[in-house]
């Protein structure tokens, strides 16, 4: 009786802890092609601003030529700001110092990723229920 007691523990440890990694790969896996979805994004949307960003430029340094007016070329600095960093994302090194500069701060700012209140319990959850329940009997 003991024994058998003992191996139907063994299996359920045994068959949360699988449930738990494939839950772990899914959220993983997931994960991953969410990002790659938002990369891909970028890079369409790098594109059509690329395209527009060219034709702007062109049109605003003919423009001020013809105008004779420099002033004419100021929109395309912060269109170009804006230009880098879409490539930026999209092409470049951008992800992976975001993914530095996240681990840096895990590793010593994590007082900044406190959830205010503290974690949220069972407790805070049903007291909230509770609450809830009762302005709905009211009403």
């Amino acid at each position: 009786m003991d024994e058998n007691l003992k191996r139907q523990q063994e299996f359920m440890f045994m068959n949360s802890r699988l449930q738990l990694e494939r839950q772990i790969l899914m959220q993983n896996q997931m994960r991953e092609r969410q990002m790659a979805m938002q990369i891909a994004w970028t890079r369409e949307f790098l594109k059509y601003f690329g395209a527009f960003y060219g034709l702007a430029a062109v049109a605003l340094t003919a423009g001020s030529i013809k105008k004779k007016k420099p002033g004419l070329l100021l929109p395309v600095i912060p269109l170009t700001f804006i230009l880098v960093y879409q490539y930026d994302m999209g092409y470049g090194t951008l992800l992976q110092r975001m993914k530095g500069e996240a681990e840096n701060i895990l590793d010593t700012e994590s007082t900044l990723l406190d959830m205010p209140k503290g974690v949220i319990t069972f407790e805070t959850i049903e007291k909230a229920r509770r609450s809830q329940s009762k302005f709905f009997i009211e009403k």
